[in-house]
């Protein structure tokens, strides 16, 4: 599936910012056998005066800014081609028993950006819970796979979970979402990464769109997509990678496109950094997903 992409992202300062930098993970890349990307072009308004694009060490694309001159407004317009590949509904289950885990994570002796040992253990945004892991173990059963504990917790956190775009803010703690079983994207994802690393199942965090479809019979508005999260989870040598949507129940497919890939949301958020300035902010999002198929 190809698509068109627009993001817009904007922000209103009460009093001008000084000295403004940002690090910004908002320009897609190619990922073999997932997507291609034909075209990205990222604007900034104001132009900053230094501007420099580089990949992180889990080779995201990321830009970094820098103003030193005062601004009262800062926005960001991403327009993108990208291809979306589907993945295979005939792929066998070649992850291993779940008890058999520790020793696959232990034979993976590299330390590269696909490691499963930087997925396994705690991150800045998510660590040990004890509610999220026993929740976990209450919905599988013994002899499941990686592959099979992975889609019974995301299902099972679809099925438990609240969508509410309200309740939560950037910085709400996993553990407060998960208590009240409400949340955003970021907060399934995150809950589910506590629960699968719990469980001894690597797993990350996926920033990305996702194409949304209107009522049947509704026309398709412009701006009513949306930045999106979904989950990674290492399921052994053999089979690898994989994506599953907890808000959604689904495993990522032809409507998702991925920005970037992390621990958490810490390490792919789009816009981070700081500034100087006094008094509060605005900020607006807008999305447009137009499929060109």
């Amino acid at each position: 599936m190809r698509y068109r992409i627009r993001l817009t992202i904007e922000y209103d300062y009460q009093q001008p910012s000084d000295h403004a930098r940002n690090l910004l993970h908002l320009l897609p890349s190619d990922i073999a056998g997932v997507q291609t990307i034909t075209s990205r072009l990222l604007t900034i308004d104001p132009m900053p005066p230094e501007r420099s694009e580089r990949l992180d060490f889990f080779g995201n694309a990321m830009t970094s800014i820098a103003f030193h001159e005062p601004i009262s407004q800062l926005g960001f317009k991403l327009e993108v081609e990208a291809q979306r590949f589907a993945p295979s509904d005939d792929v066998l289950d070649l992850s291993p028993l779940l008890e058999n885990m520790p020793q696959e994570i232990a034979a993976a002796h590299h330390l590269g950006p696909l490691s499963p040992q930087h997925f396994v253990g705690n991150s800045p945004r998510v660590g040990a819970m004890p509610e999220t892991t026993d929740f976990a173990r209450a919905h599988i059963q013994p002899g499941m796979t990686a592959l099979e504990v992975v889609q019974a917790i995301g299902r099972a956190l679809f099925r438990e979970m609240r969508f509410d775009a309200t309740a939560t803010e950037v910085d709400t703690p996993p553990a407060d979402a998960f208590a009240a079983r409400h949340g955003v994207c970021q907060d399934f994802s995150h809950i589910m990464i506590a629960c699968l690393r719990g469980l001894g199942i690597p797993a990350g965090y996926v920033s990305g769109f996702l194409r949304t479809h209107p009522p049947e019979g509704q026309p398709r508005l412009e701006g009513a997509d949306a930045m999106h999260a979904w989950v990674r989870a290492w399921c052994g040598s053999e089979l690898g990678w994989v994506e599953f949507d907890p808000t959604n129940d689904m495993v990522a497919g032809l409507d998702h496109v991925v920005i970037a890939v992390g621990r958490d949301y810490g390490d792919v958020s789009p816009v981070k950094g700081v500034l100087r300035t006094s008094g509060g902010q605005e900020s607006r999002q807008a999305v447009d997903m137009v499929p060109l198929d």
